[in-house]
């Protein structure tokens, strides 16, 4: 009886351990991910050129051993669903890291039908965005800049129409923008940038929740059409844009305007300047003549940054500008602005206004003495202008140098100083002469004009006289 009871016992004790043992033997994994979502993983990696997917990559963690949505410390950059139903687990976002995978996205990424992101930014893809992409009617976010991608936007985009980020920049796609992309009602976010679209800007106000427009550096033409009224940040620049701009003062929630490096013309109204919660104004390099002035100070402005540079810009420098309360950086150089620096300008340094660029204008006269009596620490550029600067100012600090007084340098060696000083004088002869050529070209141009045609009729005159001579002397002989 013992000897069974220690037999049955020893039984259950190797069944037990032959049962531990089977558990901890690894088994081939079942894949829990829906089968047709793999193989687009698998055709996404098999896309990329194996050279460029280095190691410590996320698709160097692509091991398609294990399950996608499964396996821990694996498929880095998928995130998967978990139904509760027990369906099959399906990828629902894609974003790999910019480690510059070089090749193509793969058309059967339109299989990925739960996908709600995509974003392959700052890599090396190429060749033509799928047209499979209007497939995934769950997306919410398309972020794609920073690559080789050519050709047209895909016309079926314009039926995501849950896209909130559309972001499209830094790639090489041409032709127009599709005017039908305002039936993506729910975008936040559009960026074109850095492309080669061309033609028109369609009308884009339909799209009411948009607050971010980047469709900068590309080949736009026309004018600036009617824009979404809750724009936060707008930039149309290094376009060939042309006319006025009075569709941005509607724009009241807008913090950043950049329309630089275009050819708008005209006025710049008060309305501009005067949104309530802009923060910069870009509109250098373009061709506007006037800007409208602020009638009152207005404490309630955010403006802290207008930059008007290389315009045509006429007439005295806005004295309005001081009304601003929050402007710190102004920059209304190579313009065509003439007489003196207000005297308000020289009250504004040191206390709100730390960057003043007025160079290459037509300005004359004394400088404000805040600029030059050591008090205030500003950058600033006043060079190539028609102004009297005192001795103690050197030259090389007008030009975009920090002027701190005038003369924190000239402090270090008096032998230096006197130097500099005689330096300065010449120049300043040479440099007042070329003034008064500058500020009065047209009378200058009339003056030479008017002195070549007496220099050429005193020529005239003169040969007239020699020939009469030298006949004369011809007769005398004769006679002879």
């Amino acid at each position: 009886m013992a000897k069974q009871l220690h037999s049955l016992l020893s039984s259950c004790l190797l069944l037990v351990t032959v049962s531990i043992v089977l558990v901890h033997i690894p088994t081939q994994v079942h894949s829990i991910t829906l089968e047709s979502d793999i193989e687009v993983l698998q055709a996404l990696k098999q896309a990329i050129d194996p050279v460029s997917i280095v190691r410590y990559s996320y698709l160097h963690s692509w091991d398609f051993a294990f399950d996608p949505c499964e396996a821990a410390g694996v498929f880095q950059g998928i995130l998967c669903t978990f139904p509760t139903d027990k369906s099959a687990n399906r990828v629902m976002a894609i974003d790999l890291d910019p480690a510059g995978y070089d090749g193509f996205l793969t058309p059967s990424i339109g299989n990925l039908t739960e996908l709600t992101s995509l974003s392959i930014s700052k890599n090396n893809f190429r060749g033509p965005i799928p047209e499979t992409i209007a497939n995934l009617q769950r997306l919410t976010r398309l972020s794609l800049p920073q690559n080789l991608f050519s050709g047209r936007i895909p016309h079926g985009i314009i039926n995501l129409k849950h896209l909130e980020i559309l972001d499209l920049s830094q790639n090489h796609l041409s032709s127009r923008i599709p005017a039908d992309i305002t039936a993506l009602r729910s975008l936040v976010q559009l960026s074109l940038s850095n492309n080669a679209f061309s033609g028109k800007i369609p009308d884009l106000s339909g799209l009411w929740q948009l607050n971010t427009l980047d469709l900068s550096s590309n080949n736009l033409d026309g004018i600036v059409p009617i824009l979404p009224i809750n724009l936060r940040k707008l930039s149309l620049s290094h376009n060939v844009l042309s006319g006025h701009i009075s569709p941005v003062s509607v724009l009241q929630r807008l913090t950043e305007l950049d329309l630089s490096d275009n050819r708008l013309s005209g006025l710049v109204r008060q309305e501009i300047l005067t949104l309530p919660l802009v923060v910069r104004i870009n509109i250098s390099n373009n061709q506007f003549t006037e800007m409208e002035a602020i009638p009152y100070p207005r404490e309630d402005l955010q403006l802290r940054v207008l930059d008007a540079h290389a315009n045509r810009l006429r007439g005295r420098l806005p004295i309005s500008l001081v009304n601003i309360a929050n402007l710190s950086s102004i920059d209304l150089s190579h313009n065509q602005f003439s007489g003196r620096i207000p005297s308000e300008y020289g009250a504004k340094l040191g206390s709100s206004w730390k960057s003043l660029f007025l160079e290459d204008n037509f300005l004359i006269g004394n400088l404000p003495p805040q600029f030059v009596d050591g008090t205030v620490a500003v950058r600033a550029n006043l060079a190539h202008n028609c102004l009297m600067c005192p001795s103690n100012i050197r030259r090389t600090q007008l030009l975009n140098r920090t002027i701190n007084g005038g003369a924190s340098e000239d402090a270090k060696s008096e032998k230096k100083r006197k130097k500099d000083k005689r330096k300065l004088e010449q120049k300043q002869v040479v440099e007042n002469s070329n003034c008064t050529n500058r500020v009065a070209v047209e009378e200058d141009d009339l003056s030479k004009k008017k002195k070549q045609k007496k220099r050429k009729d005193q020529d005239g005159e003169d040969l007239h006289d020699v020939i009469d001579m030298k006949k004369k002397r011809k007769k005398s002989k004769g006679e002879e």
